[in-house]
C-alpha cells in the first residue's frame, strides 16, 4: 500500500477545499463483503493533479464531475484525479472486505449467540477500506452516513440515527470533521439510554453481554456524567456534538478511539468476571481520556501526525487529573495509578533506541507509517507527564486559559505545536516557548539524586541532575519516630537547577524523597542513609503516593543493574504484606511476576523467585480471610495462580469451583488457573474442550487459544504455530491468545526451536497482514522468553537484514532492547 507523506498531504492541501461526503453502505450483502458508495463534494483552487485513496475489494465505477474515469487506473489504493479549477464531484462506488483484524470495518460473529456486530476503526488511514477519500487530517468536511443493514440491526453513527420508512438507517449531517474520525457500529445492540445536559446519552454492548453493562450502567453513566460537567466548567466552548454514544465493541485494537459524538472501547470493559477497584477506576479514566478528545483532537485537530501528542498528551493528563476531581468520592488519587502503571511506559519507551521527542521534528515524521510508530509511552505517559509538569510549572489557572484560547482559535480546524505554545504563552508570563523546547523537543529521562552535606544540625541539599531538563519538585525530608518508622519533618518545593542549596534545620534526615507528588518525570536516586532507611521502613512511610514514588525508583533500580532482582523480591516480601494502596500492590506484583521472575532472574533462580512470589501472595491470602479487602485479595489469588510450580492447590480450587476462604471461581479466574495448569502439564486437551463448553463466549474461546498453546508437548506447539503463521484464518485477539499461551520459561526446550522460525515467520506474516497484526506479533508472538546471548545476536542479524514494514521494525527494536537489559540486569 501506498503510504501518504507529509509533502503529499501539504501539497493536496494547498490545492483542495473538501467540502461534503455522503457515504452509503450496505451491510446486508454477505458475510465477507459490504456495499459501499460515496460521493465528495469539494472544490479545486487552482488546476492541477491529485488522488483519492480507497482499498477496495472491487471498484465498481469512479465519476468525476458526471464523467466516469478509467477504474484500471487505480494505483495500489490510489485513483487519480485531474482537476480544472473550480468545484467538483467525485463519486465511487465500490465493494469492500470485512476485516477481522480491528481495522477498517471489522466484523465479528459472537460464539455464544451467533449474532454478528460490524464496526468501524478509520485510525489513521484506514478510512480507505470502507469509503473513497482525501484521507488526511486537515481536510475536515462534513460528512452524511446512511447503512443498510439486516433487519433487527440498530446502527449507531457520529450523529443521532434514525431509521427510515424503506429500512436504511440515516445519521444527522457532522459537523466538520476529519476523515479518521467517522464511525458506525451495528449490529443487534443491547443498549441503555438516558439523557443528560439536554442531550441524548447513550451506552451499548452485545446482547450477550448485556447483563453486565446492565450491572455497571449507573456506574459509567454517573462517571461519563461527572466527567462531562467538570470538563464544562474547564473549558469555555461547549460540547460539540449532537449526542453522546459509548459502544464496547468486540476485538477491539485499542483501549478506546476517541470518534466525535461514538466513542469505541474495547468490550473487555463490560466485565464478566469480579475485577479490583483500580480496574474500575481504569475504565473510569479511559472514559475521561476519550471525552477530553471531544474537545482537543476533535474540535481541535492536529494538522499533521507529528503532532499526535497533542491529542493523546492532553487526553491521558485530562483523564488521570478529570477522575480525580470528578470522581473522587469514588476514586482515590488516580495519580498514584498513574505513577505505577502509566508512566513506567513512559520511562521504558522513553529509555529505548527507539525513543523519540514528545513534540518530534516534521522531518522525522515523513508519512502515516513513521506517523504509527508514535503511540506509545511516550506520547501518551511522558506527554502526560510533561503537561502536569507544566501546570505545576505555570499554574492550573494559566494553563486552562490557555486551553480556552486554543479551542477558541481552532474550532473546528487544525492547529500545531506552533499554536498551542502560542496560546498558552499568551494566558501567562512564562517562558513557555523555552520550556517546550527543553521538554518536548529533547528524549531520554533525567536522574535526580539528593546530595547532603553538613554536620550536627545544619545541612545543605543539593539536587544533582543527569540531564538537561527544568524541574519543579516537592522534597519530602524524613527523620525517625520512636519506633523507627519514618516521619515527616517538612517539605519543600525546589526548583531543579537550584538557584542554592536547600538549608536544613535540625539532624542528618534519615529520608530523603525527591518529586514526593510525582509532578515532575525523571528517575529518583537516594543518598546512601535514604536509601538504607526507604528499604527498611518502606510500608511505614506514611503517605501512599511517596511509597509509589519509592517503589518506582526500586523498580528503575532493578531495570538499571543498581538493585539486585532477589533484593527487589525480599524488599516486596518484607513490605507488600503492610501496603494499603492496591494500585501499589498490583503495580510491584505485576514488575515481580513478568520482568523479575520472567526475564531478570537466570533460568536456575527462577524457581526461587516464584516461591518468593507465592510465599508473598500466600501472605496476602492470609491477610484478606475476613473480606474487607477483595481486591486485594482478588490479585494476590490471581498472582498466585500464575506464580504457581506445582499443580495442586491450584486444581484443588478449580475442582471445587472457590479458593477456599473465597472467592467462587468466575469466567477469569476459571481459565488462569486451567492455563497455568496447561503449562505446568496437568490438564491435557480433553479438558480445556470441557471447559470451552462450559464458557462458550468470545473470552472462552481465547482461553481455550491460550490454554491449548501451552500444553507442553509437540503437537500442540506446532498446532498452535501453524494457527499463527501459517494461515490468516485466527482474529486479532485468537492470534494474540495463541501467542500468549505459546511462549513459556517453563518449556524453554520443547520451543528452542521455535526462536529462530519466529523472525521469517513475523516479516512474513506482517506482510500479509499488515500493521495491526504485526504488532500483535512483535508484542505477544516474540520469544521473549530466550534471555541468551545467541538470541539477541539472532535478533540483531534480522533487524538488520529483513525487509520488514515499520510497525514490526519497531516493535522488534524495542523487544531486543529489553532482551540487552535483561541481560545487563542479569549479569
Amino acid at each position: 500500500m501506498s503510504v501518504l507523506t507529509r509533502d503529499e498531504a501539504q501539497t493536496r492541501a494547498q490545492l483542495l477545499d473538501v467540502h461534503h461526503y455522503t457515504v452509503d453502505l450496505d451491510l446486508t450483502t454477505g458475510d465477507d463483503t459490504f456495499a459501499s458508495t460515496s460521493l465528495i463534494r469539494f472544490t479545486a483552487r487552482a488546476a492541477g493533479d491529485t488522488f483519492v485513496e480507497l482499498k477496495p475489494e472491487t471498484l465498481h465505477s469512479a465519476v468525476l464531475d458526471g464523467e466516469p474515469l478509467d477504474i484500471a487506473a487505480l494505483d495500489d489504493n490510489r485513483l487519480p484525479l485531474t482537476l480544472t479549477e473550480g468545484e467538483h464531484t467525485l463519486r465511487v462506488s465500490t465493494t469492500m472486505r470485512y476485516s477481522r483484524t480491528g481495522e477498517g470495518m471489522h466484523r465479528f460473529t459472537d460464539p455464544t449467540d451467533g449474532e454478528t456486530y460490524v464496526y468501524t476503526q478509520l485510525f489513521m488511514d484506514d478510512v480507505q477500506r470502507v469509503f473513497a477519500a482525501f484521507d488526511q487530517p486537515d481536510l475536515k468536511a462534513v460528512f452524511e452516513v446512511s447503512v443498510t443493514a439486516p433487519e433487527g440491526w440498530t446502527v449507531l453513527a457520529n450523529g443521532i440515527t434514525e431509521q427510515q420508512p424503506d429500512g436504511r438507517w440515516t445519521a444527522a449531517p457532522t459537523p466538520l470533521l476529519s476523515t479518521y474520525f467517522v464511525c458506525v457500529a451495528a449490529g443487534p445492540w443491547h443498549s441503555v439510554r438516558t439523557e443528560h445536559a439536554g442531550l441524548p446519552f447513550g451506552i451499548h454492548c452485545r446482547r450477550s453481554l448485556a447483563p453486565y453493562l446492565d450491572a455497571d450502567a449507573d456506574e459509567i453513566l454517573d462517571v461519563t456524567k461527572a466527567c462531562y460537567d467538570r470538563y464544562h466548567q474547564k473549558f469555555d466552548e461547549p460540547y460539540p456534538f449532537d449526542s453522546y454514544d459509548q459502544a464496547f465493541v468486540p476485538e477491539f485494537n485499542a483501549g478506546a478511539m476517541e470518534n466525535p459524538g461514538l466513542v469505541t472501547f474495547r468490550d473487555e470493559f463490560v466485565f464478566r468476571s469480579a475485577v479490583t477497584d483500580t480496574e474500575r477506576m481504569t475504565r473510569a479514566m479511559v472514559i475521561a481520556h476519550e471525552m477530553a478528545h471531544m474537545w482537543f483532537g476533535d474540535l481541535v485537530t492536529l494538522r499533521w501526525w507529528d503532532d499526535i501528542w497533542l491529542n493523546e498528551s492532553f487526553a491521558e493528563y485530562m483523564g488521570f487529573q478529570t477522575i480525580n476531581e470528578a470522581c473522587s468520592d469514588r476514586f482515590a488519587d488516580t495519580w498514584i495509578d498513574f505513577g505505577v502503571t502509566r508512566k513506567s511506559w513512559g520511562y521504558e519507551a522513553d529509555q529505548r533506541p527507539s525513543t523519540h521527542p514528545v513534540a518530534p521534528d516534521p522531518d522525522a515524521v515523513p508519512d502515516t507509517a513513521s506517523a504509527l510508530l508514535n503511540f506509545d509511552g511516550i506520547s501518551y505517559a511522558k506527554g502526560a507527564s510533561a503537561l502536569r509538569q507544566l501546570v505545576a510549572w505555570m499554574g492550573e489557572d494559566d494553563f486552562l486559559a490557555g486551553i480556552n484560547i486554543h479551542f477558541k482559535r481552532h474550532r473546528f480546524g487544525n492547529a500545531t505545536l506552533a499554536d498551542f505554545i502560542d496560546n498558552l504563552a499568551a494566558a501567562t508570563d512564562r517562558d513557555v516557548h523555552g520550556w517546550a523546547e527543553q521538554w518536548l523537543r529533547t528524549t531520554g529521562v533525567d536522574t535526580l539524586t539528593p546530595r547532603l552535606e553538613g554536620k550536627g544540625t545544619a545541612w545543605r541539599l543539593t539536587v544533582d541532575r543527569d540531564g538537561s531538563r527544568p524541574h519543579r519538585i516537592r522534597v519530602g525530608v524524613y527523620d525517625r519516630d520512636s519506633a523507627g518508622a519514618p516521619l515527616l519533618r517538612a517539605r519543600h518545593d525546589v526548583d531543579v537547577p537550584q538557584a542554592a542549596p536547600l538549608h536544613l534545620a535540625g539532624p542528618r534526615p534519615a529520608l530523603v524523597v525527591l518529586n514526593e507528588d510525582d509532578l515532575t518525570y525523571a528517575k529518583m536516586r537516594f543518598d546512601e542513609d535514604s536509601e538504607e532507611t526507604a528499604l527498611r521502613s518502606l510500608s511505614r512511610i506514611p503517605d501512599a503516593l511517596t511509597r509509589a514514588v519509592v517503589w518506582n525508583a526500586m523498580r528503575d533500580m532493578v531495570r538499571d543493574a543498581q538493585l539486585e532482582p532477589s533484593d527487589y523480591l525480599e524488599f516486596a516480601l518484607a513490605h507488600l504484606c503492610d501496603e494499603t494502596e492496591l494500585a501499589v500492590v498490583q503495580g510491584v506484583l505485576g514488575f515481580a511476576r513478568t520482568q523479575i521472575a520472567d526475564r531478570y532472574v537466570s533460568e536456575a533462580d527462577r524457581p526461587a523467585a516464584l516461591a518468593t512470589l507465592t510465599a508473598l501472595t500466600r501472605d496476602l491470602l492470609r491477610r484478606t480471610e475476613d473480606g474487607d479487602s477483595p481486591g486485594l485479595r482478588l490479585t494476590a489469588v490471581r498472582t498466585f495462580i500464575d506464580s504457581a510450580t506445582t499443580p495442586q492447590k491450584i486444581a484443588s480450587w478449580l475442582e471445587d469451583g472457590t479458593v477456599h476462604g473465597g472467592p467462587e471461581l468466575d469466567p477469569e479466574l476459571r481459565w488462569r488457573i486451567l492455563a497455568r495448569l496447561a503449562v505446568l502439564g496437568a490438564v491435557d486437551e480433553a479438558a480445556v474442550a470441557a471447559e470451552l463448553d462450559r464458557d462458550p463466549s468470545a473470552t472462552g474461546q481465547e482461553g481455550a487459544a491460550r490454554c491449548r498453546a501451552a500444553l507442553p508437548t509437540p503437537e500442540a506447539k506446532e498446532a498452535a504455530w501453524s494457527a499463527m503463521f501459517d494461515s490468516d484464518d485466527l482474529s486479532n485477539y485468537l492470534f494474540t491468545a495463541t501467542a500468549q499461551g505459546f511462549w513459556q520459561p517453563e518449556q524453554s526446550e520443547l520451543v528452542a526451536p521455535y526462536v529462530a522460525r519466529f523472525y521469517p515467520a513475523a516479516v512474513a506474516l506482517a506482510e500479509r497482514r499488515g500493521p495491526a497484526m504485526a504488532e500483535a506479533a512483535g508484542r505477544w508472538a516474540f520469544p521473549s522468553y530466550a534471555v541468551d546471548a545467541e538470541s539477541l545476536a539472532l535478533g540483531e542479524r534480522h533487524l538488520a537484514q529483513d525487509d520488514m514494514i515499520p510497525a514490526l521494525h519497531r516493535k522488534l527494536t524495542d523487544q531486543l532492547d529489553d532482551l540487552r537489559r535483561a541481560l545487563k540486569v542479569r549479569g
